[in-house]
């Protein structure tokens, strides 16, 4: 990454930036260390050991050099407590520490969208944050975005409305996927008409098409992001999940977003190709309330996807369809439940940096 920041005056589509297709190749991932006992209780052990198992499989050691060959981990740590703990948990793993305080980690909503230009220029945008909606509003969350983009040492630009990155999904070719149940939630940005949010989606992430999904997951914390219904895999590809049973919870909201995404042309005219893997079904906390489970809501690393698993029963066939959407790459379950209960699972932990 360069060392030196440069803030413009313009905005990333005028100066030809766009944020890239996930799976195109990363330099770096932007993870933080799970720290917070006050937030995760008993359970804060067991997010700790489904994070390790995460950063290895991202990282992909090659066991002939124990040398990484998936992606750089950048790893934000509170104090210095933290950091021993994660220097330790990931020995090996080539992950940078960095000294950043954070309220939790999910780094897919508070951190900056990383963005690619012209001749292989990067920068960074950044929006305002403001606890999903007013629900979990925890110290140094929004200021997380800002310490990052500078850490980064890319030119950044900086938007003052709010918008999480988990609620967006781009193609790389023009296209965003986002949802009406967030974008226009009056908690968010109550003087922006849709009209208004669309343009600016464009000029923040350099798209051209805006396409808009309906309701997300039954106790969705982030009111229905987009990560955990459907995603783009291809140009002109997504998937979705299909209900499990006649009791999942998610019935009808999953069969809305499967006839919309068959609607929908992408930013080339396209109609999109859309495939589709069974949801988890009924997944229940420890109290016994529906939890929202998603298995789209992987991340598409370097050489390696990694789908959650929840420990239900179609936690296989979950990953054996992501696996027929990423040939090129492993796909690994790894148990995220545990984390799920904080709010989210693996691809709202992350934030890439393109190469």
């Amino acid at each position: 990454m360069s060392t030196k920041t440069a803030l413009t005056a313009t905005t990333p589509l005028a100066a030809g930036f766009r944020q890239p297709a996930e799976w195109d190749r990363h330099e770096a991932v932007w993870l933080a260390w799970p720290s917070h006992q006050d937030l995760w209780g008993d359970a804060l052990g067991k997010v700790r050991t489904a994070f390790t198992a995460f950063a290895s499989a991202i990282a992909d050691v090659d066991p002939a050099t124990g040398r990484p060959r998936g992606e750089r981990l950048e790893v934000l740590v509170p104090d210095a407590a933290n950091e021993a703990l994660a220097s330790s948990a990931l020995v090996g793993l080539g992950a940078r520490l960095h000294r950043i305080p954070f309220g939790d980690i999910w780094l897919r909503d508070t951190a900056p969208v990383f963005l690619t230009g012209e001749g292989g220029a990067r920068a960074s945008v950044s929006f305002a944050f403001n606890g999903w909606g007013g629900k979990y509003v925890l110290p140094h969350d929004d200021g997380v975005s800002a310490r990052i983009a500078e850490a980064a040492g890319l030119p950044a630009f900086r938007f003052p409305w709010v918008l999480e990155g988990g609620s967006v999904e781009v193609d790389g070719e023009g296209t965003c996927l986002t949802t009406r149940q967030c974008l226009l939630h009056p908690k968010r940005n109550p003087a922006m008409p849709q009209e208004a949010i669309e343009a600016g989606l464009k000029d923040a992430l350099g798209v051209t098409t805006v396409l808009w999904l309906g309701d997300g997951l039954r106790n969705d914390h982030t009111d229905g992001h987009v990560d955990t219904l459907a995603r783009f895999v291809a140009p002109g590809v997504a998937v979705c999940m299909r209900p499990s049973g006649a009791s999942d919870q998610n019935t009808k909201a999953l069969y809305a977003v499967d006839a919309a995404l068959r609607s929908f042309r992408d930013a080339r005219g396209r109609r999109l190709n859309v495939k589709s893997v069974p949801s988890p079904g009924i997944v229940t906390d420890d109290a016994g309330h529906a939890m929202p489970a998603s298995y789209v809501n992987f991340y598409i690393a370097n050489t390696t996807a990694v789908v959650p698993a929840y420990g239900v029963p179609n936690d296989e066939a979950a990953r054996a369809g992501v696996a027929k959407l990423f040939p090129t790459r492993r796909v690994l379950s790894i148990p995220a439940k545990d984390l799920l209960g904080g709010g989210g699972a693996f691809h709202c932990i992350t934030q890439q940096v393109p190469a």
